[in-house]
């Protein structure tokens, strides 16, 4: 017990220095959540034809909950330039800042395999949440008319109240992100 509390720390630790390129030119830290509750990571890809539907809750959910917590756009194909994420951004609206994880650095930390799949951090980079955003795909190739649960978002309004995540919490169905065992 006591050797699994030091590696969680040490990867809290690696998770916290951790510094990546976004489109705006500037660099972040991705589990930095400053004085907000959380840090949601939206792992997307534009080459994903699953990304495209969810883009527009994705930045509904920025706009509704940016002012509690912070979120990030992660495309982690290592395939990916600034110049795609940033017309990926432009095409579908995305206000959120938009991350370039290139070495995959930050979705093998959180182990994020999927896109769109959602990871929320706490202001510990702890992991509170990951999974799927909602239903609107109950498998890779099985889509819904329209999503009957909102997963993401009961998480979030859970963490916010300080309360448990609900659970389960159901993998996302999507893409799988290159290069991620």
């Amino acid at each position: 017990m006591k050797h699994l509390l030091c590696v969680l720390l040490l990867l809290t630790r690696i998770a916290s220095a951790l510094e990546l390129p976004a489109t705006d030119g500037k660099t972040y830290d991705p589990a930095g959540a400053g004085d907000k509750k959380a840090v949601v990571l939206f792992f997307v890809s534009p080459f994903c034809s699953t990304t495209r539907p969810f883009m527009k809750e994705i930045n509904q959910i920025a706009a509704d909950y940016g002012d509690r917590v912070v979120v990030y756009l992660v495309h982690s194909d290592s395939e990916i330039t600034k110049e795609v994420a940033l017309e990926h951004a432009i095409l579908n609206d995305v206000n959120a800042t938009v991350l370039i994880d290139k070495q995959q650095t930050l979705a093998k930390q959180v182990q994020a395999k999927i896109t769109p799949e959602a990871v929320v951090l706490s202001p510990k980079a702890e992991t509170l949440y990951k999974g799927r955003i909602n239903d609107l795909y109950l498998g890779p190739t099985k889509r819904q008319r329209a999503a009957t649960t909102k997963d993401l978002r009961d998480a979030l309004d859970a963490i916010l109240a300080g309360k448990p995540v609900p659970s389960p919490q159901h993998e996302a169905q999507g893409c799988k992100i290159g290069g991620i065992k």
